[in-house]
């Protein structure tokens, strides 16, 4: 096995070039933090993008960023919080949940692989995915070709739009060489309004009342009883909390944070968490903190609307041992089996008799993951799209093949 380690845009190009003329295949890596999601390859070499690093433009006063694929995303948070500014989308951190340290010393993952897994937290609701901040990309594909897509600002017209497209493909459409991304100021003021002891079905009507409202709430979490125990260090202790997160200037938190109260007046008791303790505990959620417990149990995160997730939930513990917890207003679910089994079939058919969404199974061990379709088996129409696509980047199926299918 050869482990190729470019540091420019150059050499991935040559490094593909050989791959395709010789038609062997590649793992794309940049460090390796996500390397447990999806089905285990088996390729004869890798390309390692960790030192495919600087960044390469920013203007804070544009809120335009752009770096290297190999750039660790760790160096480039901290760059924005010295400017005040932040992306916005929030990306989580797989380390601890696949068992690495948080942060992994600076190895929380790569900017390329941000854009390549769509990476979102809690702030999702109200900001979008790394998908619907990017600017545009420079690749090379599958066929040993360089292409660009987007630009450098912030209002751009490509006609098809490449950069989105590259957006959750996982490496198996090209290579990124270089992201530029949209960033935006930083919240002044951040505060979080607790509300506990509520189950599941109360939780998310509070969450869609709170949602619904004018208090332009950022996130909304769930974390049922014991599971709040789990985060910011059992700031929570463990009963369960139902939690809002009012972000943006001083001023306009607190009038906002004293009309949800008058909304929510009823589900008593409330308890309002600001700075830094506000900061961790949605780091926690976002970083599925919970359930990085350094096992191998399988872990899920399964995407349903709000309204159907929780009953989905409900009927899922009646046949298997699991915990869960709610994000994105009850819309994402964590869940952690007890067991070693995923059960799969199971949940997968739960989730289609609920109204339908999707399973990603994020941890579980290499047989299972070779067994399994880790991500959401596709209707025949979309399958037959996405093999289109992998036809027209990576025909000769170089590039992370039978990672996602």
């Amino acid at each position: 096995m050869t482990t190729f380690t470019p540091s420019a845009p150059a050499e991935v190009l040559s490094t593909i070039q050989w791959a395709a003329a010789e038609e062997t295949p590649v793992e794309i890596l940049g460090h390796g933090s996500k390397r447990g999601i999806g089905r285990p390859l088996q390729a004869e070499h890798t390309l390692d993008l960790s030192k495919l690093t600087g960044v390469t433009l920013y203007e804070p006063a544009e809120l335009v960023l752009s770096a290297r694929a190999g750039t660790p995303l760790a160096e480039l948070e901290h760059l924005l919080a010295e400017n005040g500014q932040q992306f916005a989308f929030e990306p989580m951190d797989y380390g601890p949940l696949l068992g690495g340290e948080p942060g992994q010393g600076g190895k929380n993952g790569t900017i390329g692989g941000v854009l390549a897994s769509n990476l979102s937290g809690p702030r999702r609701l109200k900001a979008g995915a790394a998908r619907d901040h990017i600017l545009g990309v420079a690749a090379v594909s599958g066929r040993g070709e360089a292409f660009k897509s987007g630009g450098r600002v912030v209002k751009n017209v490509t006609g098809y739009d490449l950069s989105k497209l590259m957006a959750n493909s996982w490496g198996t459409l090209a290579v990124l060489t270089d992201v530029t991304f949209k960033v935006l100021p930083a919240a002044e003021t951040e505060v979080t309004l607790a509300i506990r002891g509520l189950l599941d079905d109360a939780a998310v009507a509070a969450m869609a009342l709170a949602l619904g409202s004018s208090a332009e709430v950022s996130s909304a979490a769930h974390l049922p009883e014991r599971i709040a125990a789990r985060v910011a260090a059992s700031r929570l202790s463990s009963d369960a909390a139902t939690l809002l997160r009012i972000e943006g200037f001083g001023p306009s938190v607190d009038y906002r944070v004293e009309a949800l109260k008058q909304l929510l007046g009823k589900a008593d008791p409330l308890e309002e968490i600001a700075g830094d303790a506000s900061k961790t505990i949605w780091r926690d959620i976002r970083d599925c903190t919970p359930f990085a417990d350094a096992g191998a149990r399988p872990v899920w995160r399964v995407s349903m609307a709000p309204s159907h997730a929780h009953r989905m939930v409900m009927a899922l513990r009646m046949q298997a041992a699991v915990d869960a917890f709610y994000d994105w207003q009850g819309g994402l679910v964590w869940l952690s089996m007890r067991e070693d089994d995923p059960e799969a079939e199971l949940l997968r058919g739960l989730i289609r008799r609920y109204g339908g969404g999707h399973a990603t199974l994020v941890r579980a061990s290499a047989p299972h993951r070779a067994a399994l379709p880790a991500f959401e088996p596709q209707p025949p129409h979309l399958a037959a799209l996405s093999a289109r696509l992998k036809a027209e980047f990576d025909p000769k199926q170089i590039l992370n093949p039978g990672r996602m299918a």
